[in-house]
């Protein structure tokens, strides 16, 4: 087991608490010194109570599925002996109500593009068990009840 940190930290400016008219705009630090800006998203809280370009929980939510997924795709095309050179992945969620009636992720759809070299190509059904793989392997996709979908791009 291994032990991962965020800190979260906020502070009240000169808006008005008790109005809901206040910033809730803050910052995150992770375990190695990363400091990143984040906010609520402005389709969510509307600006100026939130900011634009801020990292929202939303799209960290479905940055995270996507990097854990290329992290594990890659490593399994390692080994396979297959050599990746560019791997982009346009990945998207939608926020919604659940079947519960509550605001939830209600869906993350995956769509990598991955470029490869040399003369061991994947054939498409290598790349679709890696891509499956992948997923089963994930640390974050095991750990969210979100469906998550994964489109693979084919590159022009």
């Amino acid at each position: 087991m291994s032990g991962h940190h965020a800190t979260v930290d906020w502070t009240l400016d000169d808006g008005d608490f008790a109005k809901r008219r206040y910033s809730r705009v803050h910052t995150l630090t992770f375990d190695k010194g990363l400091v990143v800006e984040g906010s609520p998203a402005v389709s969510v809280v509307p600006l100026p109570y939130s900011k634009e370009g801020a990292l929202d929980p939303e799209s960290a939510f479905v940055g995270a599925l996507s990097a854990c997924h290329m992290l594990t795709f890659l490593d399994l095309a390692a080994r396979a002996g297959f050599t990746v050179t560019a791997y982009r992945d346009e990945a998207e969620g939608s926020l919604g109500k659940g079947a519960d009636g509550r605001m939830q992720m209600t869906r993350v759809v995956l769509r990598p593009q991955i470029n490869f070299t040399g003369q061991t190509q994947p054939t498409p059904e290598q790349l679709a068990d890696l891509h499956h793989r992948s997923h089963e392997l994930c640390f974050i996709a095991n750990s969210v009840k979100t469906p998550v979908e994964v489109e693979p791009v084919t590159p022009s």
